[in-house]
């Protein structure tokens, strides 16, 4: 095992970890040239269009006598459990800092989940090459971030792959290779296994492949193994490594990163954090992860009712793929059948709905976001709110309670004034600012998690011209001050466009919502009547005009008379129709509407 690193890479969003890969790929000769793309180990295309890693990826290197287990993770903070499960499969970690943004919020942020971790850190800025980079003064805020000589400190450019052969001999260097567990009993040490499940995936042909960090033992193709928790058995199918692509190896060693072929094709047997053992020779389980509790929960259903069993079998398959993604059955008057998704962030809603519609094909309807609120009725009792289609009305409960959000900010200083009217907006609390490095300062603070998915973020780039970068935990619970908005289409209530909101916005949201609504929806044959009600009353109403044919226009001449009864007999014809018909609301109206 003294020839075996692994380690991993973390920085904040869009820190260069994904290029640095891929020249660590090439250097390394991993992939061969004519082969290598930007962004290789992004295996899927949603990740190489937007330019973020979304799946952590493990990749297996060999450079002077010694192999490099590298896995590369997210940096966005919605898929910080991916990033936690990464590190707790390895012993090193490069700590990547941008150049031209120095350290960010969610450096700190993934920096304190490798000190949890005991990972041994390795420092390096990035993006060197570019002519307004500010080398010193990054490595001035990595020094006192970290408290390590300045000498220890690299400097890289992932993009022309300056310093990349420095660091590598580095990562050799500085981390440490993997320890052995050790065997409990002379005994049973042929049979000996503890593996750690990090990730895994589904695929159609081979079932569940597992992604295994061998602490202890050997596993060998045909082995007969168990999960240490549900304890079912399987033979090892396949055993081997990441080229980044699977290659079969035949066994894995004590200390090594690579997947093992299961076979299996059922749901819910494989868990994230569970042991894999031998068989002959069932050992203790190791640490594994906690279950990640979802943030926001969104509404989806299938635009075609024919497509619910279809949808199930996708969120079902995308959940092998997606530990993070949990959801139940729900049923709507209005919009049939669907599911209640659990998600960590809006930037996972929005990854895991089109995902659906890329890898599925489907046609999705995906209610207003929301999150947990805990309500109390008028009894004492008190029950969990997924869905603002389930809150209660105005006067039939007592009180209700939001999870709040402890954030972090980091911004220049220039633009410190110009934020303050963004925390009014959004309730945002401030406890601590201090001056962070140079011109810039980092801003503590708490607000209500409803503000945060309320566009918070986007707010704040917008603000400070991209320069402002944020991380934030969830806090306790509190005292809400909030209502439901629903919309109603011609004395309807569409449940898709419920929402929770804050009281003291109440009356501007309702007129926002319904002039929206208004400028999307498209006329009828019937007049559609707009509602926004809260509070127990119709705060704002909008109507929009039915469509009319001319029903004299082929008429030429003749008596008045002719043309009014016609006239008549179409007023009569809508009236009737009026009554009876229904609105159509197309499903991009849908889709428009939930986002803010």
């Amino acid at each position: 095992m003294q020839n075996i690193r692994n380690f991993s890479i973390i920085a904040h969003i869009d820190h260069g970890k994904s290029t640095l890969a891929d020249r660590m790929l090439e250097l390394t000769g991993t992939i061969e040239k004519r082969k290598m793309r930007e962004q290789v180990l992004d295996q899927m295309d949603l990740e190489r269009e937007r330019g973020i890693t979304i799946k952590m990826q493990p990749v297996h290197m060999e450079w002077r006598g010694h192999i490099l287990n590298l896995i590369d993770t997210p940096g966005h903070i919605d898929f910080s459990y991916e990033v936690s499960r990464a590190l707790c499969a390895v012993e090193g970690a490069i700590l990547l800092v941008d150049a031209t943004q120095g350290v960010q919020a969610q450096t700190l942020s993934v920096l304190n989940m490798a000190r949890e971790q005991g990972l041994v850190l390795l420092p390096v800025v990035n993006k060197i090459d570019l002519p307004h980079a500010e080398t010193n003064r990054t490595k001035d805020e990595i020094v006192r971030l970290l408290g390590c000589p300045r000498e220890n400190i690299l400097a890289v450019s992932s993009k022309t792959g300056e310093g990349v052969e420095k660091l590598l001999e580095e990562v050799i260097a500085r981390f440490p290779p993997p320890e052995s567990l050790g065997c409990p009993t002379p005994k049973s040490k042929a049979g000996f296994l503890q593996a750690l499940v990090f990730d895994f995936k589904y695929d159609t042909h081979k079932g569940i492949i597992l992604f295994l960090r061998i602490f202890a033992g050997q596993v060998k193709r045909l082995d007969k193994l168990v999960f240490a928790f549900s304890k079912r058995s399987f033979n090892a199918i396949e055993v081997g490594i990441f080229k980044p692509q699977e290659l079969a190896t035949g066994a894995l060693s004590e200390g090594e990163i690579g997947y093992v072929v299961t076979g299996i094709k059922e749901p819910g047997v494989a868990r994230i954090g569970d042991t894999i053992t031998s068989f002959q020779h069932p050992a203790t389980s190791l640490p594994g992860f906690g279950k990640p509790l979802p943030v926001v929960w969104a509404s989806v259903y299938p635009e075609n009712q024919n497509d619910f069993v279809s949808l199930r079998q996708a969120l079902s398959k995308l959940s092998l793929s997606d530990s993070a993604l949990s959801f139940e059955e729900e049923t709507s008057g209005t919009l049939g059948r669907g599911f209640r998704c659990g998600l960590l962030g809006m930037l996972h809603l929005e990854v895991m709905t089109e995902r659906l519609r890329r890898e599925f094909n489907l046609k999705l309807i995906v209610a207003s976001p929301t999150i947990t609120y805990i309500v109390e009725d008028i009894k004492g009792k008190r029950s969990n709110i997924y869905s603002a289609a389930f809150f209660p009305d105005e006067g039939s409960y007592k009180e209700a309670f939001e999870p709040w959000a402890n954030i972090q900010i980091i911004t220049p200083a220039r633009y410190v004034g110009a934020l303050q009217a963004l925390f009014h907006e959004h309730e945002v609390i401030q406890s601590a600012t201090l001056v962070w490095s140079g011109d810039r300062v980092s801003i503590s603070a708490e607000l209500p998690l409803r503000e945060l998915m309320r566009g918070f973020f986007d707010e704040l780039k917008s603000l400070s011209s991209g320069y402002a970068s944020l991380s934030y935990k969830i806090g306790e619970l509190r005292k809400a001050y909030i209502a439901r908005l629903d919309l109603l289409v011609n004395d309807e209530r569409v449940v898709a466009f419920s929402r929770v909101v804050a009281r003291r916005r109440i009356e501007k949201e309702a007129e926002l919502a319904a002039d929206k609504l208004e400028a999307l929806i498209p006329r009828q044959m019937i007049e559609v009547k707009i509602q926004a009600r809260a509070l127990g009353r119709v705060i704002a109403a909008r109507r929009k005009s039915a469509l009319r044919k001319d029903v004299t226009d082929y008429l030429y001449g003749g008596d008045i008379t002719r043309k009014m009864k016609l006239r008549e007999k179409q007023k009569k014809g809508k009236k009737k129709m009026q009554a009876r018909g229904t609105v159509q609301i197309p499903h991009n109206v849908y889709l428009k509407m939930t986002k803010s």
